[in-house]
């Protein structure tokens, strides 16, 4: 497992996630709703790293408002290597700046992060299924597509580290 810092959206975006993972269900995709006992929430990842410390994150952060009320569109449905399915939101400036700004803080703090979540190489996204089939690939993306576009705002922030239970809120 990794450790994560997650944004989460407000009510209405996560339940028409919800809606589209139970779609995904009934076409024999597991979606994330099976994760972690069923306790896993739309969110998208604006930092990953193989461990984190709370108080260190929490520290590099402090005066940055993380769960910033950001606006996020998200207009298309992709796939990652390994068959991972995810909804991305259209990558605004301002999406890209608090990214950015996140990432300068946790670096200058010595935070150790996942490369391919560092800015420059960043796919923003929040994931629908670790583990499509192939052969339901296209009839996953088909069904994404028809719940597109959700509109969200970001309503919550926190460190996650499933694998350890920490889920410590931000700001």
């Amino acid at each position: 497992m990794v450790a994560a810092l997650e944004l989460y959206l407000d009510t209405v975006a996560t339940r028409r996630i919800r809606v589209l993972w139970d779609a995904l269900e009934s076409e024999g995709v597991q979606s994330m709703r099976s994760l972690l006992d069923q306790r896993h929430r739309p969110h998208v990842s604006l930092a990953v790293a193989p461990r984190f410390d709370p108080e260190q994150v929490a520290d590099a952060l402090t005066g940055l408002v993380v769960a910033a009320p950001l606006r996020l569109s998200f207009q298309h449905a992709g796939q990652f290597v390994g068959r991972v399915l995810w909804l991305g939101p259209t990558p605004t400036a301002e999406l890209l700046a608090h990214h950015a700004e996140v990432h300068a803080r946790l670096a200058r703090a010595g935070v150790d992060l996942v490369a391919h979540y560092q800015p420059g190489h960043w796919v923003p996204h929040c994931t629908l299924s670790m583990r499509v089939p192939n052969p339901l690939m296209a009839t996953a993306v088909r069904r994404c597509l028809e719940f597109l576009p959700i509109e969200a705002t970001v309503v919550g922030a926190a460190i996650t580290d499933h694998a350890r239970g920490i889920a410590n809120p931000l700001p």
